[in-house]
């Protein structure tokens, strides 16, 4: 069966090297037909070598059946938690982000296997065109279609999951308890590949997805042995599966959601086993996730599941690792300076955005942006840009010109803000952009929290450092003409993380003038409308801020109270970071002491 070969099923390797065939291709078949009717059969004496040969004859046919590799279906496994599932997703929720547009349909060209939940399992029952279940939105949805974009082969995806369940116990291979999660993936595992066999479809198994854990770290035993679960759980899917090279794709817990706020000391336990894993196994990949979008709940707004714009970049995410993988990342939009935009020797003034979810652009994009400010859409090449965002999830190629950069097709408030500043100003202007949608505001403090890889403050100095220098570097003075912080959304919500957004706030910018040797430095710190809602309400964070402010001059507060209205409490829309942009700016060009 030529799925069943270790690595790439048409190549043949081990004992065949005897005869000094490697079988690849169907010029490769022809060569072992000339070969094999050169070697009489009888000649050999060694019963092994004889029975090496027969081997290789049995596989001829199958191999020659399955000469282009672009026919090799391509299976993933997608396993996991209720973040797996798609919980609180909702399929016509999808027309509402157009870069994922049309996934709401069948994928015909994708087959699909699954078991998902966990005492009412809804069955795929055998293999079906790729499509939601029971109206949930999971991220094989959006991986199938950029997988597909980008690889010829056909492919196909097995997904067992349930919301609720660990690693230490369902998910046991040795001893499974409760749902049993660890036998009846791979009883379907099984099942979907012996159709496959049974059909004569060649196959190979390409990747397994991984997203899991939250639950794990509920229990003291299995949020402590988390990695070492994690490791074993990955020896014996391979071994079980007979795959000793089989991928695997950890995906990293959501640090946006309530529980990576509340719970984040267990939240971090757990990323900690992950990683320790994905460092030590080669082919084991910790896929960043974060900084995707999160479901916006009721009452206070924050949620524990990714939600349908998450989900899909979830998938996404995974997608992006695979074609690292095989080495098939589609290229990037070439964004790069046609010439330097700065006269020799010219000042230049360098405005510095940093913040969380809405100064990275969760839900502005760029198809929106077609129809409300098209002329943005263009990069305005008399602008120099650079950034990092998601937590270094995407950089910058150096320097590039201003405009739409965010990974998902977002893009955040500096395309309103530039365009206000370059109508406004003759200064030559820079802009250099840090943010982090998955970070709180104490991660952005010189003290950090015990989630030390969630510590966003030195690499902040060092971005901002970098970009004054690379400045000079070409020959300009320049005057970082501020800070731009758009306060963390989530603080807005969460009592106890509104009750210090001041304090964590004035330490930062404390920090940063002494470090940046920059006394006077100036800040302007955005604040959207903080959540209305009984639980919070008692927590004055407007005031709080406005008090800092107060006591320093050199920090603006802006609240920006009047954005268009919006759909959701916590995030902006593509017409609210619009306004947001043109909002700050206009306070800059506003303040006397500029």
């Amino acid at each position: 069966m030529v799925g069943a070969l270790p690595g790439d099923p048409h190549c043949l390797h081990g004992e065949a090297a005897i005869y000094g065939i490697h079988i690849c291709d169907a010029e490769d078949v022809n060569e072992l037909t000339q070969t094999v009717d050169t070697i009489s059969m009888n000649s050999i004496q060694n019963p092994l070598s004889r029975m090496t040969l027969s081997v290789i004859l049995s596989s001829l046919c199958a191999v020659a059946d399955a000469t282009d590799d672009d026919e090799v279906v391509r299976v993933f496994i997608f396993a996991g938690q209720s973040n797996m599932v798609g919980s609180d997703s909702k399929v016509d929720d999808i027309k509402r982000f157009p870069p994922f547009a049309g996934l709401e349909n069948p994928q015909s060209g994708v087959r699909f296997s699954y078991c998902i939940g966990r005492q009412n399992k809804s069955r795929s029952d055998g293999w079906v065109n790729l499509q939601p279940v029971n109206n949930v939105v999971g991220p094989e949805l959006s991986f199938a279609r950029k997988v597909t974009q980008n690889v010829d082969a056909p492919i196909a995806i097995i997904k067992c999951a349930a919301g609720g369940t660990h690693l230490g116990g369902d998910w046991n291979p040795e001893q499974p308890e409760g749902f049993r999660m660890y036998p009846l993936a791979l009883d379907l595992i099984r099942t979907s590949l012996r159709t496959l066999d049974e059909q004569n479809i060649a196959y190979r198994i390409e990747g397994f997805m991984w997203h899991q854990g939250e639950n794990d770290m509920f229990n003291e035993d299995y949020m402590a042995s988390y990695g070492t679960n994690l490791a074993k759980f990955l020896v014996r899917w391979r071994h079980d599966l007979k795959t000793p090279d089989l991928k695997f794709y950890i995906g990293e817990l959501c640090t946006k959601t309530i529980w990576g706020m509340d719970l984040r000391p267990r939240m971090y336990a757990i990323s900690q086993g992950q990683k320790t894993v994905t460092d030590a196994d080669e082919l084991a990949e910790y896929i960043p996730t974060s900084h995707v979008g999160v479901e916006i709940g009721g009452g206070v707004g924050l949620h524990y599941h990714y939600g349908t714009l998450g989900q899909l970049e979830h998938g996404v995410n995974y997608a992006d690792g695979y074609l690292r993988t095989i080495g098939r990342s589609p290229a990037r939009a070439n964004r790069t300076l046609q010439k330097w935009p700065y006269k020799q020797g010219s000042p230049v003034k360098l405005f510095v955005l940093a913040g969380h979810r809405n100064m990275e652009g969760e839900r502005a994009f760029v198809q929106e942006l077609k129809t409300l400010r098209p002329e943005l859409l263009k990069d305005n090449q008399s602008i120099a840009y650079r950034y990092s965002i998601g937590g270094g999830n995407r950089t910058s190629g150096g320097w590039e010109p201003l405009g739409p950069a965010g990974y998902y097709d977002t893009f955040g408030p500096e395309v309103s803000f530039a365009d206000t500043l370059d109508t406004n100003l003759d200064d030559n202007i820079a802009i250099a952009k840090f943010t982090h949608s998955g970070s709180q505001m104490n991660d952005w403090t010189p003290e950090g929290s015990m989630a030390r890889a969630r510590h966003l403050y030195p690499q902040f100095i060092t971005f901002i450092r970098d970009s004054v220098k690379k400045l000079k570097d070409e020959g300009h003075e320049v005057e970082l003409a501020g800070i731009f912080y758009h306060a963390g959304e989530n603080e807005m919500s969460m009592p106890s993380y509104r009750k210090n957004a001041a304090t964590w706030l004035e330490s930062t910018i404390t920090s940063s003038r002494k470090d940046l040797e920059l006394p006077q430095l100036k800040w302007y710190v955005s604040q959207q409308s903080p959540t209305d809602h009984e639980r919070v309400n008692s927590i004055d964070v407007t005031s709080q801020l406005e008090t800092l402010a107060t006591a320093d001059s050199n920090l603006v507060h802006i609240k920006t109270f009047d954005l268009p209205e919006q759909p959701k409490q916590l995030v902006l829309d593509t017409a609210g970071i619009l306004r947001l942009g043109e909002v700050i700016a206009e306070t800059f060009l506003q303040t006397p002491s500029r």
